[in-house]
């Protein structure tokens, strides 16, 4: 009996084989224009007083600060073979053995922290409130996120460790094991694979879709449904996102593999099991830490922002009242923005 799913043989990386072009690229556009709709209906929706060519330009600062982090990060710091500190330049070549291929590898963190620097720099430049601004974008960025790890999906990568679970995906680009080896002849027919071969592929966690589901749906479900018209103060769901992603992230962690090709960073019980298997819940992979600061760092931001002396910033515009007339229309819009600018 077959307890695994076999990954889609019609799903290629490439959107039209040949071409360079993929669908990992086009999560990334399909994320970035989620995100925008969902701004500029609750700007919309709250009669935010912020024209159109301030909100692409907040949003353009923003996915260029992410790129250029989520680059960084990918090519700096989980980079296990040196290649791009001996040759920088590869960092910006979309090029490989003659072929262009784009820019591959791209790291949340790096991309969080560098959408962060964007943002906050046209925010200042503008003299724009960025902690309201914040609340409104990140109440509609997991939905966005979502589609970023069905690429991750498409793509096969960033997959989990191995389960016998039946939702459980044999994924091509996986290391395969030799038959030799008794618990791969085990583990094998526990799940319904021959062993005829020399080399078997065995099921993974669908890390992507696991990260898909929570960080995603499940994130934005929250925040959109609960958080974004009861918010306590400024600021707020910019610190609870920080902290549930964080959160979420770590526990899907114990199932991924890691990025890199490194082991556990904190291994304090010897299981004798490779990364290659769920073990003990004291093992961490590096990028758990990652996870672990961010939930820290989002904790200290709200306990910082909510001692901050709260002003009464209104983004919702107050047009249904009697306002007695055009003039008095024209006050409200004016002071509309100014509530959007820091005081």
């Amino acid at each position: 009996m077959q307890l695994f799913l076999s990954f889609p043989t019609w799903l290629r990386a490439e959107i039209i084989p040949g071409l360079p072009f993929r669908w990992y690229g086009m999560m990334y556009l399909v994320a970035f224009a989620i995100s925008y709709i969902l701004f500029r209906y609750q700007i919309k929706q709250r009669k935010i007083d912020l024209d159109s060519d301030t909100i692409l330009n907040f949003f353009f600062w923003g996915i260029i600060g992410l790129l250029i982090g989520a680059r960084l990060f990918s090519t700096l710091l989980f980079d296990p073979y040196g290649i791009y500190i001996r040759r920088p330049w590869l960092i910006v070549w979309p090029f490989y053995e003659g072929r262009f291929v784009g820019l591959q590898g791209m790291n949340y963190y790096g991309g969080l922290l560098g959408a962060v620097v964007g943002f906050v720099l046209y925010a200042r430049k503008r003299k724009l409130n960025i902690l309201a601004l914040g609340d409104i974008l990140l109440a509609g960025v997991p939905l966005g996120y979502t589609f970023g790890r069905l690429g991750n999906f498409i793509n096969a990568e960033l997959f989990g460790r191995l389960t016998k679970a039946p939702w459980g995906v044999i994924f091509p680009t996986a290391q395969q094991f030799s038959t030799s080896e008794p618990w791969v002849q085990e583990w094998a027919a526990d799940v319904g694979i021959s062993t005829d071969t020399a080399m078997v592929n065995l099921p993974r966690h669908p890390t992507q879709i696991y990260e898909g589901l929570l960080e995603g749906v499940l994130l934005w479900l929250i925040i959109w449904f609960i958080f974004r018209k009861k918010r306590p103060f400024d600021g707020f769901i910019i610190g609870f996102y920080i902290i549930a992603y964080g959160a979420m992230r770590f526990f899907v962690d114990y199932f991924r593999m890691p990025i890199s090709a490194s082991d556990f960073a904190v291994r304090l019980v010897d299981t004798g099991l490779s990364v290659n298997f769920v073990q003990s819940p004291l093992n961490l992979i590096p990028s758990q830490f990652y996870s672990l600061a961010m939930v820290i760092g989002g904790v200290i931001f709200l306990v910082i922002v909510s001692k901050r002396p709260q002003k009464p910033v209104i983004l919702e515009s107050t047009s249904g009242e009697d306002h007695g007339g055009e003039g008095e229309s024209h006050n409200t819009a004016r002071r509309l923005r100014k509530k959007l600018r820091k005081g």
